[in-house]
């Protein structure tokens, strides 16, 4: 099922009674509304009344039906087009509707499978155990055995949502032209909710969409998704696998299982993460209702209609965008900005890196409570409208799904540290990355023009290891894919600097100790000062007290992959440039030593 506009179009203007209809029908549910925002106006009583206008619009949504409770779903992502207590409000509006009469549903069971539906289940829920906008879900048995979920389509959907877009399209074109002031192109708006809407009325579209999810995060320890019986999938009706499973919002009933909330969150968390920057498929839409834990300990994600995709390039550039928030180069993040399209390269924007830094100065070592998506949106919204910004599609649904995963979190683990917990993965993500972009942004990072940056060194060290929790592997894999991006082009520079700062640390006390020796024997030397980084001692001090603690935790584990590692070409070809570059300077220190001693022998 595909959106056509100019078929909707030569279709419903043969059709303007039907049209009329529900043109009067929008009219009046937002006609009262917008009295109240010109009272508002009038009587300056716009910011306190707000909140209470932003809710009832909600209710104006939802009471219009499916086509509007998804138009809510998208404005919640479009700071450029709603204020701040708007996004909020939209954020938290529900997709639920009332339940449809249950011989429908089974009428159109019969109807999609081409036969009755006593044939395929044995057992079929007396009531839907869930009703949203598109359609409902019952819990059923196949006369196979298996417990299933069985999706049925609303009846009549197609029709009433091809009737709404035709209206809200042919609306956002009179609205666009007639208030200049509108920057956002809101024809394209409803072409993108049409789009969505459509591709979602189409359930095997759906199932593709979780068996695609499955297989590319199913491998993800305790992550799952439900399996699709395609023989009972049509495009109205969707039957699943069903999955036992406890909100992650009832804390209660997780904890007397056993079952810890904030693991479950950071499994959210990771797989987001994953989805986002490494896959770039992502569930546009993890809010409590399709996120379940299992008794088992996984968490199953349910509910696959609205999703979105990343191209490559895209997910590169936003990993380096969050490399640049993490570091605070603001004047980078710019770049970013107009290298992802959301800004014109011919446009000026001088001083938007200052105003950056406000919006994103302070995401390092802040909560998700203290400094979340909610934050962000407030200080963006008025860059968006001081400055050309066109924020694509994708973009805006993952600002939709990072939000509602926050609200998640603020109600499990609000003290959760977002920035500090992805900077390892980010970090993993350019070492492994085949992208030479990425590898040259990580360069960038390592790099102080000829001295290494300790202190970003220092953090990823640290980040790494809260991350892994003590894992050895895990650890030793991060330095094992370190070695593999020092030995590539894009690292050559840095092997170099990191051989020269290294053998630095060990010429120190060789330096000090012939001075010592120099002095006893009543001579002085003429040493040259060694230009020590404090930082680098600090960051290598670090890592051996890991490999130290590693080994102490667990000798024989540690034993193994210490010498795994040891044995790699790489590393033997790393400290066989490390030897040399030391026997170079130990002969320096000699020849200085001599020339100390020299003149009084």
């Amino acid at each position: 099922m595909q959106y056509d506009p100019i078929a909707l179009s030569n279709h419903y203007r043969q059709r303007p009674q039907q049209v009329w209809r529900r043109r009067l029908t929008i009219t009046n549910e937002f006609s009262s509304f917008g009295m109240s925002l010109t009272r508002d106006w009038v009587g300056r009583r716009v910011g306190p009344n707000q909140r209470q206008r932003a809710r009832k619009f909600c209710e104006k949504l939802t009471g219009l039906g499916a086509t509007f409770i998804k138009l809510g779903q998208i404005l919640s992502c479009r700071p450029d087009l709603m204020p701040p207590l708007y996004i909020e409000e939209l954020a938290n509006l529900q997709d639920q509707l009332p339940p449809f009469d249950n011989a429908i549903a089974h009428s159109i069971i019969n109807s999609e499978l081409g036969r009755h539906y006593s044939e395929v289940f044995a057992e079929l829920s007396p009531h839907p155990v869930a009703a949203a906008s598109l359609g409902q879900v019952y819990k059923g048995k196949l006369q196979s055995g298996e417990t299933v979920a069985v999706k049925v389509q609303r009846p009549g959907l197609v029709e009433t949502i091809s009737l709404d877009i035709y209206i809200l399209r042919r609306l956002a074109a009179r609205a666009q032209r007639a208030f200049s002031v509108i920057r956002s192109d809101l024809v394209a708006l409803i072409d993108e909710l049409a789009a969505g809407l459509f591709e979602e009325m189409d359930y095997t579209q759906e199932a593709r969409n979780a068996e695609r999810f499955a297989n590319l995060y199913g491998d993800m320890e305790n992550i799952t998704a439900p399996g699709i019986y395609w023989q009972y999938t049509k495009g109205r009706v969707l039957t699943m696998e069903w999955i036992d499973g406890i909100k992650l919002t009832d804390l209660e009933t997780m904890r007397s299982l056993g079952l810890d909330p904030s693991e479950f969150i950071e499994l959210a968390f990771q797989c987001s993460l994953r989805q986002l920057l490494e896959e770039g498929f992502f569930h546009a839409d993890p809010h409590p209702g399709n996120l379940l834990a299992t008794a088992d300990g996984k968490l199953a994600y349910l509910d696959f209609g609205m999703m979105s995709q990343v191209s490559s390039d895209y997910r590169d550039r936003l990993l380096i965008s969050i490399v640049h928030i993490v570091v605070g180069d603001f004047e980078g993040l710019t770049g970013d900005y107009v290298k992802l399209g959301f800004l014109p390269a011919e446009a000026d924007f001088s001083g938007l890196a200052v105003e950056l830094a406000d919006v994103f100065g302070g995401v390092m070592g802040s909560t998700v409570a203290e400094y979340g998506i909610k934050r962000v949106i407030e200080k963006l919204s008025p860059l968006i409208f001081k400055y050309p910004f066109e924020l694509p599609t994708y973009y805006l649904l993952i600002f939709r799904s990072l939000a509602t995963l926050e609200g998640l979190t603020l109600r499990i683990e609000p003290d959760l540290l977002a920035f500090n917990r992805a900077y390892s993965y980010v970090a993993d993500r350019l070492l492994a990355a085949p992208s030479a972009e990425l590898k040259s942004c990580l360069q960038d990072l390592l790099l102080k023009g000829d001295r290494l940056n300790w202190e970003f060194l220092a953090d990823l060290w640290h980040q790494a290891q809260m991350e892994q929790q003590g894992s050895n592997e895990e650890i030793y894999a991060l330095l094992d894919r370190f070695l593999e991006f020092l030995y590539s082009p894009e690292g050559d520079r840095i092997r170099i600097v990191l051989i020269r700062e290294i053998v630095t640390n060990l010429e120190m006390p060789l330096d000090r100790g012939l001075e010592r020796i120099a002095l006893a024997m009543g001579l002085t030397p003429a040493t040259h000062p060694v230009n020590i980084n404090s930082s680098s001692e600090k960051v290598m001090g670090e890592i051996w007290d890991t490999v130290v603690k590693s080994a102490a935790d667990d000798l024989e584990l540690t034993s193994k992959i210490f010498w795994s590692l040891l044995w790699k070409p790489k590393t033997q070809s790393l400290m066989g440039e490390i030897t040399g570059e030391i026997g170079n300077r130990a002969s320096s220190v000699w020849e200085r030593w001599w020339e100390a001693i020299a003149p009084s022998s």
